[in-house]
C-alpha cells in the first residue's frame, strides 16, 4: 500500500494503546459520574426522608404535626432556590474552563454541607439557631447540587457513542437511583431505633456517613480527563483566536438569550421533577405523619423502587435510543397524569403493601423511567458552546418551579383543603406541562454534540 508524500504511518500498537486509553477514560468518567450523582441524590433523598419522618420532631417540636411537616419541607425548598445560582456560576465555569474542575469543586461542597447537617444541635439545645443552621447548610448543599447533576449528564453525553447515548446517559439516572437506594437502606436501619434514640442521635448517622461517598467520588474525579467534545471545542477556539486576534474569544463571551431549547428543557423538567418529588418526598411524609403509619412502610417503598430502578432506568434509556426521546417521554407524562388520581385513594387504604406498591409505581414512572430518557435528551438539545450552563440553569429553574416547591405546596394544599384531591390536581398539572412540551421539543436522537447551535 502506498501513501502520499509526507504521510506518517502510525504504528498499530500505538493505535491500540490510544484505543485502550480512550476506553479507560470512558470507564473512569462513567463511574465517577455515577458516584457523584449517587452522592447528590443520597444527600437529597436523606434530607427528603428526614424531612418527612424526623425533622419535625428535631427542629420544629413546638408546632402541630401538619405545621411541622410544612416547616420541614420549607427548609427542603431552600436547597432548590440555591440550585440555579450554583448552576449559573458553576455552569459558566464548566463551559469555559472544563467539566472536570467544576465537578471536583461541587462534590466537595455537597459532601461537607451534608456532613455538617448531621452535626447541628437540635431545637431544644440551641433554639431557633437549629433551623437557621439547617437552612444555611441546605443552601450551600444546593449550590453544589445545582451543577453536579448537569455536569455529570454533560460529561457522559459527550463521552457516549451517538447510537448508545440514551443508554449510556441513563447511568446518571442510575446514580440518582443508587443514591436513593443508599439513603433508603440507611434509613431502614436507623428507624429501627427506639424513638428517643432516633431523635437524639440516630438521625445524624446517615448525614455523617455521606461524606465517605464524597471522598470516593473525589478520588475518582481527580483522574478523569476532559470530554472529547470539550477538548475539540478548546482546540477550535484556540485556532480561531490565533487567526482573528481574539475576535472569536470576545464574541464567545457576549451574552446571549436563553433560546427555545432553554424553555423546552424547563418544561420537560417540570413534567418530571415535580411528580418525582411528590412521589418520593411528599408521599413519604403523608404516609408517616398524616396517615400515622409505621415509618418503615414508606421507607421500604423507596427501597424497593430503588432496586427496581436498576432495571427500569437502563431499559428506558435503551428504548429512547431505539424509538426516540419524544415518544417515550410523552408516554411517561401521560401515565403520570393518570396515576395521580387513584394514588391517594390507595394510600388512604392504610394497607401496608398497597401503600408500598403505590409509592413504588409512582417512583418508577416519575423518578426512574422518565429521567432515564431525559438525561440524553437534555444534552442533545443544546449546542456545545453553552451546553453546561444553559442546561444546568434550565433544569434547576424547572426544579424550583416543580420539585423544589412540590412537597411544600402539597403540604399547604392539604392543610388548606383537608383532602388530597387538590394535590392530585397539582400532580396532574405538572405532568401535563411535560406532556405538552413534548409536542414542541424536537427529536434529537443521535445528534452531533460538536454543533455549536441549539437543536431548536
Amino acid at each position: 500500500m502506498t501513501h502520499p508524500p509526507g504521510h506518517q504511518t502510525r504504528h498499530p500498537l500505538l493505535i491500540l494503546a490510544e484505543e485502550r486509553e480512550a476506553r479507560r477514560d470512558f470507564r473512569r468518567a462513567t463511574f465517577s459520574c455515577w458516584l457523584g450523582t449517587a452522592m447528590e441524590y443520597a444527600d437529597f433523598a436523606l434530607y427528603g426522608l428526614a424531612a418527612g419522618i424526623i425533622f419535625g420532631d428535631v427542629f420544629f417540636p413546638e408546632v402541630t404535626p401538619a405545621m411541622a411537616l410544612l416547616s420541614s419541607f420549607a427548609t427542603w425548598s431552600v436547597g432548590f432556590i440555591a440550585r440555579p445560582i450554583g448552576a449559573l456560576f458553576f455552569g459558566w465555569l464548566g463551559d469555559r474552563h472544563g467539566r472536570k474542575s467544576v465537578m471536583v469543586i461541587t462534590i466537595l461542597l455537597m459532601g461537607l454541607s451534608t456532613m455538617l447537617i448531621g452535626l447541628i444541635p437540635d431545637y431544644r439545645t440551641i433554639g431557633l439557631w437549629a433551623p437557621a443552621c439547617l437552612v444555611i447548610l441546605r443552601f450551600t448543599q444546593g449550590l453544589g447540587a445545582g451543577a453536579e447533576l448537569s455536569g455529570g449528564t454533560v460529561m457522559l453525553g459527550e463521552y457516549a457513542p451517538p447510537a448508545r447515548r440514551g443508554l449510556v446517559s441513563s447511568v446518571i439516572a442510575l446514580g440518582s437511583n443508587s443514591g436513593t437506594l443508599i439513603a433508603s437502606v440507611v434509613w431502614l436501619l436507623v428507624v429501627q431505633l427506639d424513638h428517643q434514640s432516633l431523635i437524639s442521635w440516630g438521625w445524624r448517622i446517615p448525614f455523617l456517613c455521606s461524606f465517605l461517598i464524597a471522598l470516593g467520588a473525589l478520588w475518582m474525579r481527580r483522574s478523569v480527563r476532559e470530554t472529547p467534545v470539550f477538548e475539540q471545542r478548546r482546540k477550535t477556539l484556540m485556532a480561531e483566536r490565533q487567526q482573528t486576534l481574539h475576535t472569536a474569544s470576545l464574541s464567545d463571551r457576549k451574552p446571549r438569550g436563553p433560546g427555545k431549547a432553554f424553555w423546552v428543557m424547563m418544561g420537560l423538567r417540570i413534567g418530571e421533577n415535580g411528580p418525582s418529588y411528590l412521589a418520593q418526598g411528599f408521599m413519604v411524609g403523608y404516609v408517616a405523619r398524616v396517615l400515622m403509619m409505621d415509618k418503615s412502610v414508606p421507607t421500604t417503598a423507596v427501597f424497593i423502587a430503588s432496586v427496581l430502578g436498576f432495571l427500569v432506568i437502563p431499559l428506558a434509556g435503551w428504548l429512547s435510543d431505539r424509538y426516540g426521546r419524544r415518544k417515550l417521554y410523552r408516554l411517561f407524562c401521560l401515565l403520570l397524569m393518570i396515576y395521580a388520581w387513584p394514588a391517594f385513594t390507595l394510600l388512604d387504604s392504610h394497607q401496608p403493601w398497597i401503600v408500598i406498591s403505590t409509592i413504588v409505581v409512582g417512583m418508577a414512572l416519575a423518578s426512574l423511567g422518565i429521567y432515564g430518557v431525559q438525561a440524553a435528551w437534555g444534552v442533545e438539545l443544546f449546542g456545545v458552546t453553552h451546553r453546561y450552563s444553559k442546561m444546568a440553569v434550565a433544569k434547576e429553574l424547572g426544579s424550583i418551579i416543580s420539585g423544589g416547591t412540590a412537597p411544600l405546596v402539597a403540604a399547604a394544599l392539604l392543610s388548606c383543603f383537608g383532602h388530597w384531591w387538590a394535590i392530585a390536581v397539582y400532580f396532574t398539572l405538572m405532568a401535563g406541562i411535560g406532556f405538552v412540551t413534548t409536542f414542541i421539543a424536537p427529536e434529537t436522537r443521535g445528534r452531533d454534540l460538536n454543533l455549536s447551535d441549539d437543536a431548536i
